[in-house]
């Protein structure tokens, strides 16, 4: 979200009002049903998190006795991944790891750091003799999937082996199983191959049945974040720049896949085309697996793979439970590079984990800059913008920080509109091919209200003021004047011009060129390397390397910034929102992230600089 000074401040504090309530007459019409719900509900509430925290806390006494066991790994060992979980950058202390408790599901959350880090361990690993993917369904995104992929394929060069099994392979698991030297399919399975598809909902239509009136201001004939709310189906430029990243995003996906597989990418295509394989059969014929077996045949190639008898066990141990013998960093190591996560949406403040707040991350960088120990800086960036006000606090920090010590930025899945703004001033920028990047725009989306209030709701409001402007953005009960319309799109204007010269400087390119390129159009990794957005395409660990390049380290620490919350101040502060979150995800299941998708909208408020509202590949 984009937030200029002044007014504009004033109208954010006050839209967020407004988008999640009706109006205080409203709610005073239902105040007495509301505060007899409230504490009926909020007795019940408390009663159940009472409950579910103490037995949380018993549970974690009782399990902290052998926290700190280390899992025996037996020699000629299998390493199983089963990344049926949620991936985030970094693993987060979870309160709820491992807890069980009668109809909850609390899944255990392995970060993609982690998990290069256990694949990288295990190829050097004498005790893991090989890898078992036993991959259905991964929920990470393409640029996360590219990195755990690359892990892959560098493991097999230590000469062990990699077997995938699955009944049911998703193309996201698939992209995964095609590094296995094998890759077999349950008879009665198949792998579903029919290539890369994006869709975004559009709310317009239920917008005007409720009477309200999304007016936006932006910049840039690619901004399409405010479409949903405008239009019921995409325009014409946002069709276009669509088209055009999922197509860089599949053309590499099946050139990876070719190569793996020794195939040719448009025979690949082809069969996607004509959605030749639908079961196993066709799996085998068209190449893209090497048998049909069941479970218990597979468990006998993997047996004479690990060179033990039919009736042996199987030493096994899974990517989650896998601990690598630790590495003692010497002593006299003193040089570090710092490696600087920004997660999630950019927002003025403290933010979270997941959430980029502009105090925090500021904060952090500044540590690093002023630490004599750390040499180099990478900052690994996945967001999809917001804030262009705290965007620009970010910037200031990378770019005095880029003055003392060398700053590499790491794209993750995506680093966008604001994600791109606060990369711009870093020494360079690596990304991976099916990053999505770009989006330098901005618009601004302002609420009328006064069909909901008037025909709906029957609420009428009347006003005296003192000037023209007084009742700007303070209330949303009529359309914007043609002079208010006219101030926004100027103050818009204004920040997209800053905008563009935070890239231009940091870029070394002229505004044109980025107004060219900019416009809020949206590119893939591949495609922003080839304009000049991207200097490399890489992983964070190409980034790593770069950065010790660029300052002439040889040896040296790794140490990583902000400091992950422990899990019971994670507990303490979102207990909760992940109860909610879970009753809302039990009880909607497939459909739960349309449910966050209004929600979101029912949030989106002001100036912003960011990607569509939902941008999900699958």
């Amino acid at each position: 979200m984009v937030k200029s000074k002044g007014l504009l401040n004033r109208y954010v504090c006050i839209s967020g009002q407004v988008w999640l309530s009706l109006t205080q007459e409203f709610q005073s019409m239902r105040a007495f049903f509301k505060y007899v719900l409230a504490t009926v509900t909020g007795i019940i509430l408390s009663f159940v998190l009472l409950f579910i925290i103490g037995l949380i806390i018993i549970g974690g006494m009782i399990s902290s006795v052998g926290a700190d066991r280390e899992v025996k790994i037996p020699n000629n060992s299998l390493l199983i991944i089963n990344l049926n979980h949620e991936i985030t950058e970094r693993t987060m202390p979870d309160p709820f790891d491992g807890f069980n408790v009668p109809g909850f599901i609390f899944t255990k959350n392995l970060g993609l750091d982690d998990i290069l880090k256990r694949i990288e361990a295990a190829k050097s690993d004498d005790r893991i003799k090989g890898i078992y993917l036993d991959i259905s369904v991964v929920s990470a995104s393409f640029a996360s999937l590219q990195e755990i992929r690359d892990a892959l394929l560098d493991f097999k060069e230590s000469g062990k082996f990699i077997i995938a099994y699955s009944e049911l392979y998703t193309q996201r698991a698939y992209y995964l199983a095609s590094t296995a030297d094998r890759i077999y399919v349950n008879p009665e399975g198949t792998i579903d191959f029919r290539g890369l598809a994006s869709q975004t909902m559009f709310l317009k239509g239920m917008f005007d049945k409720l009477g309200i009136e999304a007016q936006v201001v932006k910049v840039g004939s690619f901004k399409s974040a405010v479409e949903p709310y405008t239009l019921d189906r995409m325009s014409t430029a946002n069709r276009e720049q669509v088209e055009s990243f999922i197509g860089s995003i599949y053309d590499h996906f099946l050139g990876e896949i070719a190569e793996s597989r020794k195939l040719s990418p448009d025979s690949l295509r082809a069969i996607a085309d004509q959605y030749a394989v639908r079961n196993a059969d066709d799996a085998i014929t068209r190449r893209l697996a090497d048998g049909k077996k069941y479970k218990d045949e597979i468990l006998s190639e993997l047996k004479v793979l690990l060179d033990i008898s039919e009736d042996a066990d199987i030493s096994a141990v899974s990517l989650t439970k896998y601990k690598p013998k630790p590495q003692v960093a010497s002593a006299s190591i003193r040089d570090r590079i710092a490696v600087v996560y920004a997660v999630g949406e950019i927002v003025s403040g403290e933010g979270g984990d997941e959430i980029i707040g502009s105090e925090r991350i500021s904060r952090e960088l500044r540590k690093v800059r002023r630490d004599d120990k750390v040499k180099a800086v990478v900052f690994r960036i996945n967001s999809p913008g917001g804030s262009a006000l705290a965007s620009d606090v970010i910037w200031r920090e990378v770019e005095l920080l880029r003055q003392e010590k060398p700053i590499i930025v790491s794209m993750g899945d995506v680093a966008a509109s604001g994600g791109y703004y606060i990369a711009a001033a870093a020494d360079s920028i690596f990304a991976q091919p099916n990053t999505i990047t770009g989006s330098i725009g901005v618009f601004g989306l302002i609420p009328n209200l006064q069909g909901l209030y008037n025909d709906k709701l029957g609420i009428t409001y009347d006003k005296v003021k003192t000037s023209k402007y007084a009742d700007m953005l303070t209330t949303f009960d009529r359309p914007l004047s043609n002079d208010e319309f006219n101030i926004l799109q100027r103050e818009v204007e204004r920040i997209y011009d800053t905008f563009l010269q935070r890239v231009a400087d940091g870029r070394g390119l002229s505004k044109a060129r980025v107004d060219s390129i900019g416009q809020g159009r949206v590119w893939s990794g591949q495609q922003a390397l080839a304009i000049g957005l991207v200097d490399r395409l890489g992983s964070i660990d190409d980034a790593i390397a770069a950065a010790a390049n660029k300052a002439g380290l040889n040896d040296f620490r790794i140490v990583t910034y902000p400091a992950i919350k422990q899990p019971f101040e994670s507990l303490l502060g979102n207990t909760t929102d992940r109860i909610g979150a879970w009753f809302a995800r039990h009880q909607l299941g497939e459909q739960y992230r349309f449910y966050e998708q209004v929600k979101s909208a029912l949030q989106l408020r002001g100036i912003q600089a960011r990607l569509p509202f939902e941008l999900e590949i699958y």
